[in-house]
């Protein structure tokens, strides 16, 4: 399994704001930044504090995307 942000980056083009400005806001470093960006796990307290400051559920933020059937 794998997770996707992309719900996410929707959210902040939808509120016109940039991922600097927002990972100001929220309050997080900027490797957390780079890991929201490749996709890749973050703390479930950094989702926490994300869904606190921009009024919303952690399914608005986040996916879980089910891996590729292998090929035979």
């Amino acid at each position: 399994m794998a997770v996707s942000y992309n719900r996410l980056w929707k959210m902040l083009i939808d509120k016109k704001m940039k991922k600097l400005e927002f990972s100001s806001m929220v309050g997080f470093s900027p490797s957390t930044l780079s890991k929201l960006g490749n996709d890749e796990y973050v703390a479930l307290s950094v989702l926490d504090k994300i869904c606190q400051r921009m009024d919303c559920r952690i399914e608005d933020i986040v996916e879980v995307v089910p891996d590729a059937p292998p090929d035979d």
